[in-house]
């Protein structure tokens, strides 16, 4: 059975400025704004929320099936894809578009400045969930806007549970469209700023957002996350990490480890656990799908900060 993976496939160009960007832009002449930056560092990876959430899955054993839209420039993803055994299903390709991609230029403070190019993504409503066969589990990530609400319209209809992960999308959605969402979705995750900007917009406390769906996940960065499910609000503790290198894509890979433990009925405690590991492991490295521990790494480090693991393989 396959966790069904709804959201972007994108690229992240990631450029190093050496300087800071305050000593070429000039305060008194922002009005009429012309600046370069020479750029000699750059990366390219391979992200999007559905593609670092599968990627992430993967590593975990489990069998994602990404549901997603990519452009005229994705054969070097979608290699990329067979070479980790991911599935293609419902990959489709949108001719006379580019993948979605991100430019971001960082200086020597760690300001950013960030342009991202929707491209493909904007048509991921031509992606029919419903075709999905054998699906035990499903998550809708940010994605084009029209697309998240017809893959969560078409998951309650295929009576497949999901998680609802608004994301970057929660300012294009409206107050209407996000409590459509939560009535369908069973369990919901958000980052704390997302949670409050969630209750902002529908009027709702977290706490009567949580009373209609089975979870809500709230994570926190490196003070933990918080489960609300069942009228409690379960603790969950970060894990401690060496070095902090990158938090692009930790909230994906939180994201997968709750996936994972989920379809395999662990509890609440330990889904939140096995989350934080992943997200510990991911911001040790650059990227969204740069870290590569294999299974039994990550049993390892479950057990190292925890004491026991889950598993029973």
């Amino acid at each position: 059975m396959s966790i069904l993976v709804c959201g972007s496939m994108a690229y992240d160009n990631i450029m190093v400025f050496g300087d800071r960007f305050r000593n070429h832009i000039l305060p008194e002449r922002i009005h009429i704004l012309n600046v370069s930056f020479l750029v000699p560092e750059l990366r390219r990876d391979f992200g999007g929320c559905a593609g670092n959430i599968a990627y992430s899955l993967r590593l975990l054993g489990a069998d994602p099936l990404i549901v997603a839209t990519v452009g005229d420039d994705a054969a070097d993803y979608r290699q990329r894809l067979d070479e980790l055994g991911i599935r293609q299903d419902y990959v489709r390709h949108v001719p006379g578009t580019y993948t979605a991609q991100a430019f971001i230029v960082t200086d020597a403070d760690d300001n950013q400045i960030t342009a991202f190019h929707p491209g493909a993504m904007m048509f991921s409503h031509r992606n029919d969930v419903r075709a999905a066969r054998d699906v035990r589990l499903a998550i809708v990530s940010p994605d084009g806007r029209d697309g998240m609400l017809r893959h969560v319209d078409g998951l309650a209809e295929a009576g497949v549970p999901f998680v609802f992960d608004p994301g970057q999308a929660l300012p294009i959605l409206s107050a209407e469209a996000l409590l459509h969402c939560l009535r369908l979705a069973r369990y919901c995750t958000v980052n704390d700023y997302e949670a409050q900007l969630m209750s902002d917009k529908t009027g709702l406390p977290v706490e009567a957002l949580a009373a209609g769906v089975d979870a809500l996940i709230v994570t926190r960065g490196g003070e933990g996350s918080h489960i609300h499910a069942g009228g409690e609000c379960i603790e969950v503790p970060a894990v401690p990490v060496d070095a902090v290198v990158d938090p692009t894509g930790c909230g994906d890979a939180y994201r997968a480890g709750l996936l994972y433990g989920i379809s395999q009925g662990w509890d609440w405690l330990s889904c939140g656990r096995i989350a934080a590991v992943m997200g510990a492991i991911k911001i040790g490295h650059r990227g969204g799908q740069n870290h590569c521990p294999a299974r039994e790494d990550i049993k390892a480090a479950y057990l190292a900060v925890f004491g026991e693991v889950p598993w029973r393989d």
